[in-house]
């Protein structure tokens, strides 16, 4: 038995640093809440010591070592040599006395994971190792059809470039309100056949190993926080094909008891009469998407059928059209919105905008400040990043497939996450 004082605020629930929350756990549990720790530890950080995981954790070195230990026997970590190498231009080994240095990081050597990114136009694939880290790079790109069959079709005429891999399991990002418990799309506005298919029972046909769904921004909040040092409080907001967000909090993704969250595309801008996949009128993503921006210029400037090139090149020699400056501002409010009610000073944005030129970032991040409440008292971060689907998928994969934990433990798990984060740790926990 052990007690922890904290302030935390997880799913609305406050819990003041002048009180002290008793909590009992197991050995066991604490074990996988300790391992659980050290991989997302290693993800983040890539290469570590023994002695700086032990002390970065906050766990002692036999402790720690017993971990690491089991990890490197089931394969989930890989112990490597560090060789010495002399200054120069060219890089030389250096002969030492004593043991060369052995540092740690996520199996790299051999795929564990087959990573499929459903979109709304392309599915793409590609496999995956523990130490999988970096922009998205996918290998395999299909159409992605209007059917459940025809997708199917299309992921067992690609199949045999992925056989002969020793996987762990199939992780698919999907768009739309998804229940990860249950493995299912309860409504994707624009894949419809989703919702009336089990994704788990169809790709598992092809290949026979566990399949997880992991909702996508979900995925892409969990790839940010696994290769960014140091972020624990923050919305991502994605924008492609269509409009969604996702909210990390004390260095966890914040959970509701329904599934439905994140959902910034389908919030309604006066005066906006386009109709919505989702059946409502007026929804943001219908301006700020990729379709919605395209129709706005052809629109504007009688364009039949322009391309993305086409209005990048457009922004950058007019500028930040009113058009485009009415549609950005709408998209800002909405933004600034979720960062006031969630409490938030921090925004990463990622897809489509790296395409666009400068003055549209810079448009964007500007509407969002004046919105933001937070501006009244300090600096509301705006970031704009790459997509990190393929890290978010193994981060899924480790915590659903390597080390996964029931409900109840992930309660104790948030507990200790936020107490080692306001003690200043670096998520670790006892």
């Amino acid at each position: 038995m052990f007690f922890v004082g904290l302030t935390l605020r997880t799913d609305f629930r406050i819990f003041s640093s002048a009180f002290l929350i008793k909590m009992i756990v197991v050995p066991s549990r604490m074990g996988r809440i300790n391992k659980r720790a050290l991989l997302a530890r290693l993800q983040q950080i890539g290469v570590a010591s023994r002695a700086d995981l032990a002390k970065s954790l906050g766990l002692s070195q036999p402790t720690s070592g017993k971990i690491v230990d089991q990890l490197l026997e089931l394969g989930v970590i890989e112990e490597f040599e560090v060789p010495m190498w002399k200054a120069g231009a060219t890089p030389a080994p250096v002969r030492r006395l004593g043991r060369p240095g052995r540092m740690l990081r996520l199996q790299q050597t051999a795929p564990r994971f087959l990573g499929v990114q459903l979109g709304v136009t392309e599915t793409r694939l590609k496999m995956l190792p523990l130490g999988a880290n970096g922009e998205d790079q996918w290998t395999v790109s299909v159409p992605t059809p209007s059917s459940a069959a025809e997708w199917q079709d299309e992921l067992r005429r690609v199949a045999p470039q992925f056989r002969g891999q020793s996987l762990w399991g199939v992780l698919i990002s999907v768009p739309g309100i998804v229940d990860e418990k249950e493995a299912k799309v309860i409504f994707s506005p624009n894949l419809h056949w989703t919702e009336q298919t089990s994704l788990p029972a169809l790709v598992g046909k092809i290949w026979r190993v566990p399949v997880v769904l992991a909702q996508e921004e979900r995925v892409l909040a969990l790839g940010h926080q696994a290769l960014v040092p140091g972020i624990r409080d923050f919305l991502l907001v994605d924008f492609g094909e269509g409009v969604g967000g996702a909210v990390v909090v004390a260095g966890k993704l914040f959970l509701h008891p329904l599934p439905m969250s994140g959902e910034l595309g389908h919030t309604p801008v006066v005066g906006n009469q386009r109709s919505c996949g989702c059946g409502s009128v007026g929804c943001v993503e219908t301006l700020i998407s990729t379709r919605g921006l395209l129709q706005s210029f052809a629109d504007a400037t009688g364009a039949a059928r322009p391309s993305w090139p086409e209005l990048s090149a457009h922004v950058a020699a007019a500028g930040v059209v009113p058009w485009l400056a009415g549609t950005l501002d709408a998209t800002a409010g909405v933004i600034a919105g979720a960062l006031n009610v969630m409490g938030l000073r921090q925004v990463v944005i990622t897809g489509s905008f790296s395409d666009l030129p400068p003055a549209v970032a810079g448009h964007l991040s500007a509407a969002i400040r004046r919105g933001a409440l937070w501006a009244r008292f300090g600096e509301v971060g705006v970031e704009f990043a790459p997509r990190r689907r393929t890290a978010g998928l193994v981060a899924v994969g480790l915590d659903r497939l390597v080390v996964p934990m029931a409900e109840t433990e992930r309660d104790q798990e948030t507990l200790l996450h936020a107490s080692a984060g306001r003690d200043g740790g670096a998520g670790g926990l006892i």
